[in-house]
């Protein structure tokens, strides 16, 4: 999960050749703002990309704005009618960049553009370094943050999160590899990861535990963007990479077989939306906003459309007492 020790561009209409040029290494997010495609406030919905089978299918449903939960969002942000967004578009299929490299996309752009809707509101979308979010939040650069942020307890103390979604660890190495027997094989070998994610720490942890025991280390290579980290493993500069069970899941298929899965999702939690430390009045808002499509199915059709409903949540919080995740 992506949690910060202080816890991503395929489109989803994406050709082979686009495939390829992001397995060769193409893969630091873009900066600048987009527009992705939303469930607008009016009711329209965004259309489903075309192309890979592997990618969301069906369309969106149409999600309009409820009165009652308009009523619960700040003046000013009512004012202003859109929230910026912070997110890391690297982390397909959470978030990630379409073909034309500036909309950003994925199954949390698609849950945050319900929930903005129905709470009356556009979303705009900055890419930006994973470990720069939740400082942009914090600074005010951003009203938001959207990233697969696994909620914790260090989070908890500096901003404000909603749950949402709920994600374990998985890892996967190249097809017909032998260099893993197991994930409990990595002593001596070299794992790809994102930097700043808890499958990172818990990395360098389980190197300490290797050399403690007389092997040798993990070499732990750490990437930007898990799409560098995905194509390391592809290419066989890394015998395996670690990261969150629906990223994992998505790399598989979307590599055409180039990837595998090695060993069984561990360590669920949940992800949380990010706001300023103190915007309680928008948590509330966004924590309804969120239990109000998980009661009329809009959360599960979003879920299902890209094929992650196994990380469906019964019910959003704000600030939920941290999960925390053990092998």
């Amino acid at each position: 999960m992506r949690c910060h020790p202080t816890p991503r561009s395929l489109a989803a209409a994406v050709t082979l050749a686009v495939l390829a040029t992001s397995i060769a290494g193409c893969g630091s997010s873009k900066g600048g703002s987009s527009a992705a495609p939303s469930a607008s406030p009016t009711g329209s919905p965004s259309s489903a990309p075309s192309g890979s089978s592997n990618g969301p299918t069906g369309p969106l449903p149409t999600v309009t704005a409820d009165p009652n939960l308009v009523a619960m969002v700040p003046d000013a942000l009512k004012k202003s009618g859109t929230l910026h967004v912070g997110t890391d578009s690297t982390y397909a299929p959470s978030e990630f960049l379409a073909a034309d490299g500036k909309t950003v996309q994925g199954f949390d752009i698609d849950l945050l553009n319900a929930v903005a809707a129905k709470l009356g509101l556009k979303t705009d979308y900055v890419s930006a370094k994973f470990d720069d979010i939740i400082p942009g939040v914090q600074s005010g650069k951003y009203d938001f943050a959207v990233s697969s942020f696994t909620i914790n307890a260090e989070r908890e103390k500096v901003v404000e999160m909603v749950s949402y979604f709920a994600a374990g660890t998985q890892w996967a190495i190249k097809a017909g590899s032998n260099a893993l027997s197991s994930i409990d094989d990595a002593c001596g070998k070299r794992i790809a990861v994102q930097t700043g994610t808890i499958e990172a720490t818990e990395l360098t942890a389980k190197s300490k535990a290797c050399t403690g025991a007389g092997k040798k280390e993990i070499a732990i290579d750490q990437y930007q963007g898990q799409d560098q980290a995905t194509a390391s493993v592809v290419s066989g500069k890394d015998d395996a990479m670690s990261a969150d069970s629906p990223v994992t899941a998505y790399a598989v298929q979307q590599t055409g077989g180039k990837l595998a899965p090695l060993g069984p999702i561990y360590g669920t939690a949940p992800y949380g939306y990010v706001m300023k430390k103190g915007s309680t009045q928008l948590a509330k808002a966004v924590a309804a906003a969120v239990n109000a499509l998980i009661g009329d199915g809009d959360y599960k059709k979003i879920l299902d459309r890209w094929g992650v409903a196994g990380g469906a949540i019964p019910t959003a919080k704000v600030d939920p007492t941290p999960v925390t995740p053990s092998p």
